[in-house]
């Protein structure tokens, strides 16, 4: 299982669109192949800052099935405008099991 991180900025005052748009894009990433669940995350210290997190079964789930869909070109339909610069994205695994 991979975790797909994006750090994502938005515009300040912006940040309850921004959930809505990802609350509506929710089930575009649960119905994308090989995604296993989604987790949004906002900044205590930087409100205007998110993490998204999405697990996938391989990187490729990501970077290749997912990025040449609908399903993401709607997820950046929605969600793009309210970006203040690019997503930051990085894909990790996890070293340490319970």
């Amino acid at each position: 299982m991979i975790t797909e991180i994006a750090q994502i900025e938005v515009r300040p005052g912006s940040e309850e669109e921004f959930e809505k748009a990802v609350t509506e894009a929710l089930p575009l990433f649960l119905a994308a192949d090989g995604c296993d669940g989604v987790d949004l995350h906002r900044g205590v210290e930087q409100p205007s800052r998110y993490r998204l997190m999405v697990r996938w079964e391989t990187v490729e789930h990501h970077t290749v099935t997912f990025r040449e869909s609908e399903g993401f070109a709607r997820w950046r339909a929605l969600a793009g405008p309210y970006f203040a610069a690019p997503p930051q994205v990085e894909h990790v695994y996890s070293v340490l099991a319970p």
